[in-house]
């Protein structure tokens, strides 16, 4: 039996992001019923695969009614008014912006993110891009499907979210955010030092690329003795991080000549035998021979445009187990989460921002940390938003008496959360196993690199890492232009998923007392987003990166404005956009006439003049022109401008702060959410242990 076998959905329009969410809910067992889905393309027609396809009349009996781009949204609720009711938007329904055109290009723009995505550039010319895969949908799919999903658990009737696509993926660089929000300080584009190198770089090899990760000494100590103890190892210039960081271009010149002469899987191989975190670059298809998703049983079989190809399967693996039945809520209150408990051993992002969402819904959550530092998360910005909320431990987990604590408040608990490297709760007594004995209603969540099971669960693995090895970073980037690890866009993502997956066992131990052991691999969690170009690796050439270009708007693009790393990301999805564009733009005054075909022929030319007319505007005042027009158009949004943004004020993104703003959930729902400062290390020891009795 799924996961979520018995609750029923109706998927209304046929946007791409509402399709997303729907694909969720339908790979983990939910009935979904199509109301004029987009089956157009390959792409979209595997989004709504396995659905059925119905008429209006499937609002009346769903548990929760998810809706984009539907024309008739106002009638909804008098086909259901008890159902949870999400609405996915470009950018929400409220607020001055709301019916401003946009593309997965221009929201990409408009969030920020394009403006971190590869990280940061030796040359400012050039030009932020998207990245692979429709991603807006992807990220808003996936808000809109965690929100949903706790919209069900929430006991006000009729509840309804309201999802900004521009919030979502805004909301993937939290860090940024919130020191814009607290402190006013942004990083340039512009590369300075290593760019983070000394963290997680990316070398050439002899057959590609392989990224690396030796960012702790020990790892340092280990990947000079894998590539050999070259003499330059021992010069004073490399001696610490703070040495390597300072000399980063005349190191990773050494590495690269090293490396090159290397196959990037030796390499790869070579590092984790050394246990230094380390991944090839893969092209998609490589994917497909992997034994490790082979193990897992990731890759279903599928017939599109008349051909057996392979696409992602549920992106959490689920194991069900009965339970005892007598799981409920400690006590009530009007958010979905409200008498549940969490016992966090999550740490940096990936967990974290999962159990940021439980709290903020309701839940418990209590944060289990080592002393000394605690999670690296406080070094940052980051604790100060993903802490909001959640109580603070701290247990020594090498002292029996603390491990003993710890399965103690296993037994008190409704979830637990970790994302350690596969072994390690195993090795303390408190894997799944152990602890369904102390608790068989305990819902057991974790995350880990590649997944629990398989011939390489130990690998060791970090979101940036994995993002390299998934092809994802290889796709994003100019295809004159080497790949960057960039932004680490996995984690944050990852946190959406991990929330839904808890909430909709959460759902499941509720309404037919079966407890989910979830188990969560990152890689499998990207790949099932990376589904789009997965497929066309299958139906047509090699898919190569391509920067901003698009096979099917044109033109298509960013451009240079006036001012110091300004740009203006547009999209002209049809000849009545082009016309508009034609319109306003004096160099293309002759052109109102071309076709797409024309178009996409004469792409540089237009591009050209573009340039030249750009070269001249604000960015700002540019993009509200033809924004104006009915062209979808950004402007390539720092974090200072999110901060001003009128458009996020008016809809309440940004939450008050002891010191500033930081900013608040992927969405906004009726029934509110929890807020609260995030509590000093071990803050909270004393009185959570004296609750357990000791």
């Amino acid at each position: 039996m799924a996961l979520l076998s018995g609750l029923k959905v109706a998927q209304l329009g046929p946007g791409l992001a509402v399709a997303v969410c729907g694909r969720l809910f339908a790979d983990h067992g939910a009935s979904v019923v199509c109301v004029d889905p987009d089956l157009s393309t390959p792409f979209a027609a595997h989004l709504n695969a396995g659905k059925d396809i119905g008429g209006p009349d499937a609002m009346a009996g769903a548990d929760l009614i998810l809706c984009q781009d539907w024309p008739d949204a106002a009638t909804i609720r008098t086909h259901n008014p008890a159902a949870p009711l999400v609405t996915i938007s470009p950018h929400g329904q409220t607020g001055p912006d709301a019916a401003d055109p946009a593309t997965d290009l221009t929201l990409l723009y408009a969030s920020g993110i394009a403006r971190l995505l590869t990280g940061q550039v030796d040359d400012l010319s050039e030009a932020p891009i998207r990245p692979v895969g429709e991603q807006s949908a992807f990220i808003a799919g996936l808000a809109a499907a965690c929100a949903g999903m706790h919209a069900v658990l929430a006991p006000e009737s009729g509840a309804s979210v309201d999802v900004s696509m521009q919030e979502a993926l805004a909301t993937l660089a939290m860090t940024e955010l919130t020191r814009a929000g607290r402190t006013g300080r942004e990083a340039s584009r512009k590369r300075l030092t290593d760019g983070n190198g000394a963290t997680v770089c990316i070398l050439p090899a002899s057959d590609g690329y392989v990224a690396i990760s030796p960012r702790e000494d020990k790892q340092w100590a280990s990947w000079v003795e894998a590539m050999g103890s070259p003499s330059w190892s021992a010069e004073a210039r490399f001696a610490t991080k703070a040495d390597r960081v300072a000399n980063w271009d005349a190191l990773h010149a050494l590495m690269s000549e090293w490396s090159r002469g290397h196959g990037k899987q030796w390499i790869a191989d070579t590092a984790q035998t050394a246990h230094v975190p380390s991944f090839p670059l893969r092209e998609l298809v490589e994917h497909f021979g992997s034994e490790q998703l082979r193990h897992r049983g990731f890759w279903r079989d599928t017939v599109s445009s008349g051909r057996t190809v392979r696409m992602p399967g549920s992106p959490l693996g689920i194991t069900l187990s009965p339970g005892t039945g007598r799981a409920t809520p400690r006590d009530t209150g009007k958010l979905p989460l409200s008498g549940v408990r969490v016992l966090d051993f999550s740490w940096v992002i990936a967990g974290p921002t999962a159990t940021r969402y439980l709290a903020a819904m309701g839940a418990e959550v209590i944060k289990v940390e080592a002393p000394g530092r605690g999670d690296p998360g406080r070094a940052s910005e980051l604790h100060t938003a993903l802490g909001q909320a959640k109580k603070a431990i701290v247990l020594d987990l090498k002292k029996p008496e603390d491990r003993e604590a710890a399965r103690a408040l296993a037994k008190r608990s409704d979830v637990l959360v970790e994302n350690f490297a596969t072994g390690v709760m195993d090795r303390l007594g408190l894997g799944s196993e152990a602890l369904r004995a102390v608790n068989p209603d305990l819902i057991y969540v974790s995350a880990s690199g590649l997944g629990r099971t398989g011939p390489e669960a130990h690998a060791v693995a970090y979101g940036t890492l994995l993002q390299c090895y998934a092809g994802f970073a290889g796709l994003n980037r100019h295809p004159d232009i080497a790949p960057r690890v960039g932004f680490a866009w996995l984690d944050p993502m990852l946190g959406l998923m991990l929330a839904f997956g808890t909430a909709a066992s959460l759902w499941r131990r509720r309404t037919a007392g079966d407890v989910a052991r979830v188990d969560c691999s990152m890689i499998e969690a990207l790949l099932w987003t990376l589904s789009s170009p997965l497929l066309a690796a299958q139906t047509g050439p090699l898919v190569e990166p391509v920067g901003n270009r698009s096979d099917r708007d044109a033109p298509h693009g960013a451009w240079r404005c006036a001012g110091a790393d300004e740009w203006i990301g547009v999209a002209v999805r049809n000849d009545e956009d082009w016309r508009a564009l034609c319109g306003l733009v004096p160099g293309l005054g002759p052109l109102p006439g071309l076709g797409l075909p024309e178009r996409i022929a004469r792409e540089a030319k237009i591009g050209g003049t573009l340039a030249a007319w750009f070269q001249d505007q604000d960015a700002a005042a540019a993009a509200a022109a033809l924004a104006g027009a009915g062209i979808p158009a950004a402007k390539l949004a720092s974090s200072a401008d999110l901060l001003a943004s009128a458009h996020l004020r008016a809809r309440g993104f940004w939450d008050a702060h002891e010191r500033g703003v930081i900013p608040g959930l992927p969405w906004h729902a009726s029934f509110g959410r929890a807020t609260g400062e995030a509590p000093a290390l071990g803050a909270d020891t004393e009185a959570v242990l004296k609750e357990i009795g000791r």
